[in-house]
């Protein structure tokens, strides 16, 4: 399976959470909307200091993605229940960015570990 390098993987989830973290507020007017853009940004520093410390880069942004994949949860429940499906779609679209982010960090653990 190819998956991209854990860095870029960073940057696109980055990138996706911002853009559908402010469509969403612009969307419902909701600040709880910008928590997603917040990791986002967060996100995206790790991305640019990636390359200084990449052990240490790479835990703080697989715990930054663990924290907005579970927390994205009750939003998840929350846009099914009341029936927005484009609600549910956005949220779902940053669900699955961190998934995918996840697992990219996790094939990159595991290589290295290989390789070691």
């Amino acid at each position: 399976m190819n998956l991209i390098h854990p860095k870029k993987a960073t940057l696109i989830n980055s990138l996706i959470l911002i853009l559908i973290g402010l469509s969403g507020y612009f969307i419902k007017s909701s600040p709880t909307a910008l928590i997603p853009v917040l990791f986002g940004i967060l996100l995206g520093v790790c991305y640019l200091v990636y390359d200084k410390n990449n052990k240490l880069i790479a835990h703080i942004a697989i715990v930054l993605i663990l924290i907005v994949l579970v927390s994205l949860f009750m939003p998840l429940n929350k846009r099914i229940a009341d029936q927005d499906i484009f609600g549910t779609l956005r949220v779902l679209g940053m669900q699955l960015a961190c998934l995918y982010s996840m697992i990219c960090f996790i094939a990159s653990f595991i290589k290295a570990r290989k390789e070691s």
